[in-house]
């Protein structure tokens, strides 16, 4: 049986345009979204259980519940796609994006519908420029067939809906470092509360969902809420793009139900590590998610479980580190991304992320010493959750933090050797 998000891509990865989309049900969901009361769309998507795909993991039913409704609550309300996908090691959005665009505008507009949006912006990472391409051509598309716009498929609901590329930087992944950027100024996180979904873009109601949340919306529709929740395993409902990145035989991206085991991940659908090469730990979700090991392979890629193990699933894209490749230059590479994308408005990510990559700098270059295994330890503590205006650092924190806990023998090494043993 073909899996949701992926069961209409061409064996090619061609792009599925207009007519084969709507040849493949494509947009039945829409049609029908559009003859239900708003608010039972609302509680559909609430009921399945779907939980954000972006990395948080939050019910995107009950997130879209906050938005005030009735005569009097403000308008205009807006709906924004988080398709600015700069996290190390996700590359999920893009697939979909460039093969399927009008899975991600179905949805987009089953969405907007839901929470009485008028005004839906694709906020779309700058790099992709091939994504731009496609989703522009399927967005005027969908414009000519009377799928956006006035009185959409003969029905009294309007919609504008807009492509955006973004000013290129990982920050604007946040949400409101994201709405932030699309009003036209520099791209910092906001204090919350007000929460997006009160006080958003512009000031007014607006709902920030991510690409693959938007993409599984038409299939609730479709098929409805019981089907949707039997396609997970364990507590969470739907399926999920796994992805793994690193040195294994075949690294991809693949579509499963969710809580699928990192094992049948990693051995089955990767293909096991390179001829030569053990496994020595894997970021689950991302760059900004804690290490595990191999004494986790049995765990199921879900929320929760991931969650108990000490790390976060995340984007569900897992980044492996093979016993040959050191860690401290792993965790090294993605400090340097962190702190060269932070926005500079707090100060235990403008000023502790690049202290702390120098720590690692000095012990990668055998220059460290052991009192600096503690320091990086206390300067994680700084810019840990309730830190910091946002998620970037205590994210970067992540995988340093954990690194310490599973390899502090390399750093020790590092130390006592004078040098990388990697790399001699």
């Amino acid at each position: 049986m073909n899996l949701p998000l992926t069961g209409r891509i061409k064996p090619d990865n061609s792009v599925l345009n207009l007519k084969e989309y709507q040849a493949a049900h494509g947009y039945e969901a829409l049609k029908k979204a559009l003859a239900m009361p708003p608010n039972d769309v609302v509680n559909m998507v609430k009921d399945a259980n779907l939980r954000g795909r972006g990395g948080a993991g939050f019910n995107t039913g009950l997130k879209w519940s906050f938005v005030p409704q009735g005569e009097q609550s403000a308008t205009p309300k807006y709906l924004v796609c988080n398709a600015d996908e700069m996290e190390p090691g996700t590359f999920k959005d893009r697939w979909l994006m460039e093969c399927d665009p009008h899975q991600l505008i179905e949805g987009m507009a089953i969405s907007a519908y839901a929470i009485q949006a008028s005004v839906a912006y694709l906020f779309l990472r700058a790099d992709y420029n091939l994504s731009a391409k496609v989703l522009q051509q399927a967005i005027d598309d969908a414009y000519a067939a009377n799928l956006l716009g006035d009185n959409i498929l003969g029905t009294n609901y309007n919609l504008k809906f807009y492509l955006h590329t973004s000013a290129g930087r990982y920050i604007c992944g946040e949400e409101t470092a994201l709405i932030n950027s699309l009003e036209g100024r520099r791209a910092n996180p906001r204090a919350k509360p007000p929460f997006p979904q009160v006080s958003g873009l512009f000031g007014k109601p607006t709902v920030v969902n991510n690409v693959e949340t938007f993409c599984n919306i038409p299939h609730i529709i479709q098929h409805g809420v019981d089907w949707y929740k039997n396609l997970g395993i364990g507590e969470d409902a739907g399926t999920k793009l796994y992805g793994v990145s690193g040195k294994v035989k075949t690294p991809g991206c693949w579509e499963l139900p969710i809580g699928t085991s990192v094992r049948e991940i990693l051995e089955k659908h990767a293909g096991g590590m390179q001829d030569g090469l053990k496994l020595k730990g894997f970021l689950p979700g991302g760059g900004s998610t804690d290490f595990l090991t191999e004494e986790h392979l049995d765990l199921a890629m879900d929320y929760g479980t991931i969650q108990k193990a000490g790390s976060r699933m995340g984007t569900g894209t897992m980044i492996i580190l093979d016993d040959k490749t050191c860690p401290i230059g792993m965790v090294l590479n993605l400090t340097r991304f962190f702190a060269q994308e932070s926005c500079g408005w707090c100060t235990p990510c403008r000023n502790g992320l690049p202290f702390v990559r120098q720590l690692l700098t000095d012990i990668e270059n055998g220059k460290g010493r052991k009192e600096d295994l503690d320091t990086l330890l206390e300067y994680c503590g700084f810019m840990g959750p309730g830190n910091t205006y946002c998620a970037l650092a205590p994210g970067a924190a992540e995988p340093i933090q954990s690194s310490l806990k599973y390899f502090k023998d390399d750093y020790l090494e590092h130390i006592e050797k004078g040098c990388c043993p990697y790399k001699h």
